[in-house]
């Protein structure tokens, strides 16, 4: 059976209310019956992951290898990583790939993750119109979002879904002195909240000729459909790592530790660096199995 992709991405009125992932809401996204295994003996995994993992391809690539070597039917679920972890949280899902070291943290200190395993990184970058409206190119993300602020010349599309995304620029705008809910969301019609995932959200922000925070993963991978182009890409606090991690509650817990091990074994590590190379001629990831990240 061909591998099982869910598509499940939030809207923007749905960030404050996570609805349980019933069998009935698979069997209704993929048109198979996930209470049914689809091969006798054969396992079936659920995997929650960003949208930038997914909008990559990457998953998309490994997932047949995971099948094949295990003999498990893989059902692939893509979210903002706060989607992700409630699902986790909710019992829904067995492994979860996220990007919100904090938040990762927590979920497993309260007893939901057994533990985090990093196995990639990237960066973050702003995108914008090649004009510059705002002037900020070559500064720190910091300043460009003081600039953006201070100024409003220039229309910013935030992904505005709980993602480790949208967590990542709010620590950005933390960090430039600025309170996230009471001064940035009430800037005023410059500052627009898409609620939704990175490749939806880099359309918008090219439709609109705006600026936007994403990951160079997924820039990359449709930076051939949009005129943006990376205006800052320089900074500590660009640097985006993915983790995996194994659910408390995992229905197998020897098949999602299996995947632990997969996405971090040498032979996938060396995979995960060669991705989009050939294509992008740069890589879109960077292993990083055993590093403390």
């Amino acid at each position: 059976m061909a591998p099982v992709l869910v598509l499940l991405a939030a809207g923007c009125g749905e960030q404050a209310e996570v609805a349980r992932l019933s069998e009935q809401d698979v069997t209704e996204a993929t048109g198979v019956s996930s209470s049914v295994e689809p091969m006798p003996g054969v396992q079936r995994l659920r995997v929650a992951t960003t949208t930038s993992l997914y909008d990559t391809g990457l998953w998309g690539y490994l997932e047949p290898m995971f099948e094949e070597r295990y003999g498990v039917e893989v059902d692939v679920l893509y979210a903002g990583t706060g989607k992700a972890l409630d699902w986790a949280m909710r019992g829904d899902v067995d492994v979860i790939t996220v990007h919100s070291k904090r938040r990762e943290l927590t979920f497993i200190e309260d007893g939901f993750g057994v533990e985090r395993v990093p196995f990639a990184y990237n960066h973050f970058l702003i995108a914008g119109p090649p004009s510059d409206p705002a002037g900020i190119a070559g500064m720190t993300p910091e300043d460009a979002f003081i600039t953006l602020m201070e100024t409003g010349s220039g229309t910013f599309v935030s992904r505005g879904d709980d993602s480790g995304t949208h967590g990542k620029e709010k620590a950005i705008w933390t960090s430039a002195g600025y309170d996230y809910e009471t001064q940035v969301r009430n800037a005023g019609d410059w500052y627009i909240e898409g609620g939704s995932g990175m490749g939806p959200t880099l359309v918008m922000a090219d439709e609109m000729q705006a600026y936007t925070l994403s990951d160079i993963g997924t820039f990359l991978s449709y930076q051939g459909d949009l005129s943006l182009v990376p205006v800052v890409d320089e900074g500590d606090v660009l640097l985006n790592v993915y983790s995996v991690i194994a659910v408390s509650s995992a229905r197998d817990p020897e098949t999602a530790s299996a995947m632990v091990e997969f996405l971090t074994s040498d032979e996938v590590q060396t995979l995960i660096g060669e991705y989009g190379v050939e294509v992008y001629g740069r890589q879109l990831f960077t292993p990083c199995a055993g590093e403390d990240l």
